[in-house]
């Protein structure tokens, strides 16, 4: 964690400086903005966070509610959340109270008496098989609070306006806040008062019954299927042996799927209600606490529960939608979109997957940098039209997983065939669930893969898979990717090639120093695009990663783009050098982990942590070609975007 190159910090870091719009907030909503959002959700509170990072635009977000979210229904986090989270600066505290996934056991009939189950399978989790970072079980509530406290410590000092709701709204073809937004008071003594606001652009992260889809006539495609399941949050003694292990059970009498949750003592359980008749008209969502109860009962036999309390519970059927759109323009029409659909407002699914909050913040982070870039002036408007482009295939690929886990988890006794397929779906699939198959295709901002085969092990378009280096300062192994923070900056990872030595001993012309007197010409992105005035850090966040061992690299003898003057007392930044090499500390080697090529590498990554593109260091035209594409000449007035 880097501060004090703005001045000596006694205080919290995590706060970091007012700036711009934060600067004597105002607690009113203003009549005129630049962002609203429109519900406090995961999407929209991420987006926030994002938001308060652009301090030059103003940004509000408004909730129905009088105040925080107590109780949320969502509490599967998974791995690629976790590396989210790490971007925000709160992955290591909200893992310290989560509960952490470390097993998922299966259960099924006994064969000797199928009126009993029996376990069937122990498997590990998929998590650290493929990531860092853990699958954990947290309270929707708290994830909403670090966001909130991220956004109020960012230069913007966003945070949410309680007791606002969205009424309707209308986009204009014409004005500098073109939508135009009817919101009413619902607490405090204005409440039941509407009034109109206007802003430059508006995000519905306002849930499944949107009433930002239904303004801008966007359909919700799907429907429900004939299933329901109740769930319920409670406290309890129990028999059965795997109460604090995540559990897939199937018994004669139905299925549960049973989740530990945080603190030791709660668990969420997924209670199979059987199929629902087609003249149900959703008198199941109807079913009482205790028959859910019941019914869990009856499918754990042998093993009961003695229920101490319910914290929360719920009947639902399983639907599958997807919006035909993410955005405002109708499909054929080419302009600039105003209005965004994130979350469950374009996306509904089933709970058991552990999708719907992960997927709900990739789309606010996809967002979030994209309406900073274009409303500080960095990037054209056209860069918005990716963000529904890039977030719809997603959400059609999580339907139909979703849709075939769903199906696999409410099957009957006798159409299983093999008692371990689930378990093995479970992990044969487990990539997808952790959010590390998303693939954005090829556009203004993922560029072609002619030179993928230099980076074999960071495909582009899917996110950056970190790696432990050797920081060459200080000596300390470091992940690479954990350095990036969600500031709204792209990362540039520029691997040298073999002759890029920067010892003391022996000095020579490489690719890299090449590359890296270019970069610190009048030529290179950095001085094209970053704004007069600016850190030459405050757009690109460029890094070196040599291949031979740390204490063989002098410091004080690389290029000094790796070595930048920052902040108002031009304090050298240090952190910006590293080593690929194993040391006493780690016996990893990036270049070979993830298939560098030996001759040298330039890693593009988007500020939401997805691979932009990869180049050759001799490819400098093509580089400046991609960043031309995405980003204005500085100095461009916003007007003239």
């Amino acid at each position: 964690m880097q501060f004090h190159h703005h001045g000596y910090v006694s205080g919290e870091p995590r706060v970091q400086d007012a700036a711009g719009t934060g600067i004597d907030r105002r607690s009113e909503l203003p009549d005129e903005m630049d962002v609203l959002i429109v519900g406090s959700g995961p999407a929209g509170m991420l987006l926030s966070a994002q938001m308060a990072q652009f301090p030059g635009v103003t940004t509000r977000i408004i909730e129905r509610r009088d105040g925080r979210l107590v109780l949320g229904q969502a509490d599967g986090i998974q791995p690629r959340s976790v590396e989210t989270f790490q971007a925000f600066g709160f992955a290591e505290r909200i893992m310290a109270e989560a509960y952490n996934i470390a097993y998922m056991n299966f259960w099924g009939p006994d064969p000797e008496n199928p009126r009993n189950i029996v376990r069937t399978a122990r498997t590990e989790d998929y998590a650290f098989k493929i990531s860092e970072f853990p699958h954990l079980i947290v309270n929707q509530a708290r994830v909403l609070d670090y966001f909130a406290e991220a956004a109020a410590h960012g230069p913007g000092r966003i945070v949410p306006d309680y007791g606002i709701e969205f009424v309707d709204l209308k986009v204009h073809d014409d004005g500098e806040f073109p939508v135009e937004v009817r919101v009413r008071h619902t607490a405090g003594e204005r409440i039941g008062q509407e009034r109109t606001v206007r802003a430059k652009y508006v995000a519905g992260c306002d849930g499944a019954r949107s009433g930002v889809r239904e303004a801008i006539g966007r359909k919700h495609l799907g429907g429900a299927s004939a299933h329901a399941w109740g769930v319920m949050d409670v406290l309890v003694n129990t028999d059965f042996p795997d109460w604090r292990t995540k559990c897939a059970i199937n018994s004669e009498a139905g299925n549960i799927l049973h989740i530990p949750r945080e603190g030791g003592y709660l668990s969420r359980m997924y209670i199979d209600l059987g199929e629902v008749a087609q003249n149900d008209d959703h008198r199941v969502r109807q079913t009482p606490i205790e028959e859910i109860i019941r019914k869990a009962n009856d499918i754990l036999h042998p093993y009961s529960l003695d229920v101490k309390q319910v914290a929360w519970h719920s009947v639902y059927e399983v639907g599958h939608r997807v919006t035909d759109k993410f955005d405002d323009v109708p499909l054929g029409e080419e302009r600039a979109p105003r209005v965004f659909l994130t979350g469950d407002a374009c996306h509904t699914h089933s709970a058991k997957a552990g999708q719907g909050m992960n997927v709900s913040m990739q789309d606010g982070f996809n967002l979030g940098w994209k309406l900073g870039h274009v409303l500080s002036g960095l990037s054209p408007e056209s860069l918005l039209a990716t963000y529904s482009a890039e977030r719809q295939p997603v959400a059609q690929q999580l339907i139909d997983f979703d849709r075939e886990w769903s199906t696999l988890m409410a099957r009957k006794p006798e159409e299983i065939s093999d008692p371990q397929d689930l378990a093995t779906y479970y992990l044969a699939t487990a990539e997808f669930p952790s959010g590390f198959m998303t693939q954005y295709g090829p556009s203004s901002v993922i560029a072609d893969d002619s030179d993928q085969a230099l980076a074999a092990g960071f495909p582009i378009g899917k996110r950056f898979k970190s790696v432990e280096v050797v920081r060459v300062c200080d000596g300390n192994v470091v992940h690479l990717g954990h350095h990036a923070k969600a500031d709204g900056r792209w990362r540039v990872y520029a691997f040298a090639d073999t002759a890029a030595t920067a010892s003391a001993t022996e000095v020579g012309r490489s690719a890299l120093e090449d590359w890296a007197a270019w970069m610190a010409s009048p030529d290179s992105p950095i001085a094209r695009h970053t704004p007069a005035g600016a850190d030459i850090d405050a757009v690109f966040d460029v890094k070196a990663i040599y291949q031979q061992p740390f204490e063989e690299i002098d410091i004080t003898r690389v290029p000094g783009l790796f070595t930048p003057r920052t902040g108002p007392l031009e304090l050298t930044d240090w952190e910006k050098v590293y080593t690929a090499a194993p040391s006493a500390w780690t016996s990893a080697d990036i270049f070979a982990e993830r298939e560098l090529s030996r001759d040298g590498v330039v890693v593009v990554v988007r500020p939401d942590q997805y691979v932009a593109a990869v180049l050759p260091l001799t490819a400098t035209a093509d580089l400046a070609a991609f960043f031309e594409r995405n980003l204005l000449p500085r100095g461009v007035p916003a007007a003239t975007r």
